[in-house]
């Protein structure tokens, strides 16, 4: 088989699943342990011998998702990305700092974000005390927050429209029902693990792989597996600032440059905080997030 373009549906540590134009996949190595790492979603250059397939190159990307490691050093999770889809749901509960990290990694790549939440059907019918904060920031960064419940099916018209023919990835905390999301967006993709699983020769395919699955209606759709926390090391603190604009804005009206917000006197964040116009769980959260990451 000659040289040709593909699109790159799962990747692993020693290898990848490579699909050519007509769907059909192919297990596909680097040429060496020095090439660049393909990720789910990489358009790449890849040709096969009579022995295996190989990556010869990949092909540049619109954007790069990653997670920062435990020793802080980025690894490569997804590339070229129309929208980031926050999947939440009433159990487990909404983990606000994990969604402020997702909200941090959005703005530092400029790639919009979207909350969706899922399972409404097992919603209280006065929301939370933390929905209601989730709802406020949303209004007031202009992030759309979508409810829906594929049991259901309310709401799910709506997260096609507003997503057509872009390409999704799910993210979230692992039991909010990305797996069933990505079943309802993609019918076939039951199917797609099959094949996925045949091919990689690693038996039955699971959501620990993150994994692209073309939509009928457009675009496609990257399954993320779900995670406990996103580090966030390798950003800086100015991509936090992004994601707070109220906290970043007070800071900017504090008396001295190097204001810690803490007893300084006319301190503007301090200000913010006493008067309500800060809110101290996202303050708080705020803190956490610059410590993580550099100056």
């Amino acid at each position: 088989m000659g040289e040709t373009g593909g699109r790159v549906i799962v990747s692993n540590r020693n290898h990848c699943l490579v699909a050519d134009s007509s769907g059909t996949l192919h297990r596909c190595h680097p040429r060496s342990r020095r090439s660049p790492r393909p990720v789910c979603g990489d358009r790449v250059d890849w040709c096969a011998d009579a022995t295996a397939g190989w990556i010869d190159a990949i092909q540049p990307r619109r954007n790069l998702i990653e997670r920062g490691d435990f020793r802080g050093r980025p690894r490569g999770l997804a590339a070229n990305i129309d929208r980031i889809v926050v999947v939440i749901a009433p159990q487990p509960a909404p983990d606000a700092l994990l969604i402020d990290r997702y909200i941090v990694l959005s703005e530092a790549l400029d790639i919009p974000l979207l909350v969706w939440g899922h399972k409404q059907d097992l919603a209280p019918v006065t929301p939370t005390a933390a929905m209601r904060a989730l709802e406020t920031r949303c209004e007031r960064q202009g992030i759309p927050l979508l409810m829906g419940s594929i049991m259901t099916d309310n709401g799910l018209a709506r997260l096609r429209t507003a997503t057509r023919h872009e390409t999704l990835i799910l993210v979230g905390q692992s039991g909010v029902g990305k797996s069933s999301i990505t079943q309802a967006l993609v019918p076939t993709a039951s199917r797609r693990i099959g094949e996925i699983s045949a091919t990689s020769g690693q038996g039955r395919h699971t959501t620990s792989a993150t994994t692209w699955f073309e939509r009928p209606d457009g675009g496609a759709l990257i399954d993320s597996p779900g995670v406990r926390t996103l580090r966030l090391d390798h950003l800086t603190t100015d991509a936090v600032d992004a994601a707070y604009p109220d906290i970043a804005d007070a800071t900017r009206h504090c008396r001295f440059n190097d204001c810690r917000h803490g007893h300084e006197p006319d301190c503007a964040v301090q200000q913010g905080l006493a008067s309500g116009a800060i809110d101290a769980d996202q303050w708080r959260r705020w803190q956490r997030l610059r410590e993580e990451t550099s100056g």
